[in-house]
């Protein structure tokens, strides 16, 4: 019979950490005898894998929920139904086992992950820049710091249409810029990112910064009730009529 890790013995916390705001399900167990991690494909599957794939991680760990001191989760922007999903779990895990959650910023995993891909870039001077396809022609950007504290915010995560974008990074190029916004709208941001010194489009381990953001948030005493947590929604809006996205491309072909 597997021994039961006793996470209350040591000083490190009994983490679990769940991400569904993009099309990976990202999930991190952290304590203190290591980290596991999952990355898998999400989307419409996530809603149904989520749970089990948590509890394997806890019992692979050989730990139960009520061994843990709080449930991560990214809080967004990303998916809608993503975020509500990440939401749902870790607020019905936190109310069985009488825990906190910790709500996560799903752009700063990005950052995180790109700093992870680069280390010469922890300069606290440095902005780091993430811009994330939103679809509907928008992206979800954020710009944030890093220094030996943590990560600190510098904008917070914002809904801006593409052009704004653009007006926004040619008035101030960023120099640092993850994020598959670089990918989705690589033609129309390349005269902004002239100048830029970074670029990481790709996530190495959406699960790996997860684990480090939620370590993170608990060191800095961010842990809330379970009751309190809620998505971060940043576009009522999900889908465009038949007669908006015409209209939208329309004007589109006209600025050609």
């Amino acid at each position: 019979m597997m021994a039961r890790l006793h996470c209350r013995a040591s000083m490190e916390p009994c983490l679990l950490a769940l991400d569904t705001s993009t099309e990976t399900m990202a999930l991190a167990l952290s304590t203190p005898a290591g980290v596991r991690l999952l990355d898998e494909a999400g989307g419409a599957a996530a809603s149904a894998r989520i749970v089990p794939a948590a509890l394997q991680l806890l019992a692979d760990a050989g730990i139960t929920l009520q061994q843990l001191d709080a449930i991560a989760f990214g809080a967004g922007p990303g998916a809608f139904t993503g975020l509500r999903t990440a939401c749902a779990v870790a607020q019905g895990l936190a109310f069985g086992a009488g825990k906190p959650v910790l709500p996560l910023d799903s752009l700063m995993l990005v950052a995180d992950d790109a700093l992870a891909q680069e280390p010469g870039a922890a300069d606290p001077s440095r902005l780091h820049w993430v811009a994330v396809d939103a679809r509907m022609d928008e992206v979800y950007a954020a710009a944030y710091r890093h220094s030996d504290a943590g990560w600190s915010v510098v904008r917070p995560p914002a809904l801006y249409t593409l052009p704004a974008l653009i007006a926004g990074w040619t008035e101030a190029p960023p120099r640092r810029v993850a994020g598959n916004a670089l990918t989705v709208f690589a033609d129309r941001l390349a005269p902004v990112l002239a100048q830029a010194e970074t670029r990481v489009p790709q996530l190495r381990s959406r699960s790996a910064a997860l684990a480090r953001l939620a370590a993170q948030a608990w060191q800095r005493g961010e842990a809330i009730d379970a009751a309190a947590a809620l998505p971060l929604y940043l576009r009522d809006k999900v889908a465009l009529t038949t007669s908006e996205r015409l209209a939208q491309k329309a004007a589109a072909g006209a600025a050609r």
